[in-house]
């Protein structure tokens, strides 16, 4: 199952989009998820005395319209809306464990208006463990390829399965990014640089990688890059011209289960496309 979490932004409408889409190409049932929030209405000594149905009414509303998105964008597939009390980012935590994929818009109605990322998104692609897709409000045309984010670990072998699998149901390329940069020893004055020989070593990686998977997906056209960049400079740049931008998250350190790596952070921050967050 798909899920999706909506909030009546332009960016969850985008996300809805995008989720019943994907459940189009996956065969998937797409479960339309609207979090209703007392919080901010029970605070101080004179609580609104309809607040709690006014969010109620709302929340039917919201999940009405989306619903309403769905089935026009994709009427055979199977369609169910849940208006759940609690915050929003602890109920699609929760509805996550049943999910294949969690789809979000990438800011809500809420926040700042020049925030690139919203609380919400940021959490649950930092939270949850099946993949999270963070979907801007602004789709654009189909550009027919997808982006994956590679580098020397294995953490990143599932996003780039996963890559392979989005490529393949969207009949898109596939476009293996691995950005590297030199060491800071290695501009000692006194070290010995062959830069031929990193450069080879840099694409050698990326074809390890891709020769792992490429073979159960022999449809798919791969394009492999091994740049000398900032991963997120790389990865951004790589948006413009992907409809999928596809970043492991390792979660390495003391709280390695609920962070993201700085990339998958700064590419969520400032990606031009959808990005989806895999967890290893």
């Amino acid at each position: 199952m798909i899920i999706v979490g909506v909030d009546g932004s332009a960016s969850a409408r985008a996300a809805v989009e995008w989720a019943v889409n994907d459940a189009f190409r996956m065969r998937l049932p797409l479960r339309i998820v609207h979090a209703v929030d007392r919080d901010s209405y029970q605070i101080g000594r004179y609580p609104l005395p309809d607040a709690s149905d006014r969010l109620l009414r709302d929340g039917d509303r919201v999940l009405g319209e989306a619903e309403a998105l769905a089935r026009e964008r994709q009427p055979t597939v199977e369609v169910e809306t849940h208006n759940i009390e609690g915050r929003p980012a602890v109920v699609l935590r929760e509805q996550a464990k049943d999910a294949t994929e969690l789809v979000v818009g990438s800011r809500g109605l809420g926040g700042f208006a020049d925030a690139l990322l919203g609380s919400v998104s940021m959490h649950v692609a930092g939270h949850v463990h099946c993949p999270v897709v963070v979907v801007h409000g602004d789709l654009r045309r189909v550009h027919g390829e997808v982006v994956a984010g590679v580098d020397d670990s294995a953490e990143c072998e599932p996003a780039l399965a996963y890559a392979f699998e989005q490529a393949k149901l969207r009949g898109s390329a596939l476009r293996v990014v691995h950005a590297w940069q030199l060491p800071v020893h290695a501009f000692a004055p006194e070290a010995a640089v062959d830069m031929d020989e990193v450069r080879t070593a840099q694409h050698q990686l990326v074809r390890d990688r891709v020769a792992a998977l490429s073979k159960d997906y022999p449809e798919v056209r791969v394009i492999e890059e091994a740049l000398s960049a900032h991963p997120v400079d790389a990865l951004t740049d790589a948006s413009e011209r992907a409809d999928l931008l596809v970043v492991g998250s390792h979660g390495r350190g003391a709280l390695g289960s609920m962070l993201m790596g700085s990339v998958s952070r700064g590419v969520l921050h400032h990606a031009r496309c959808p990005v989806a967050v895999v967890r290893a």
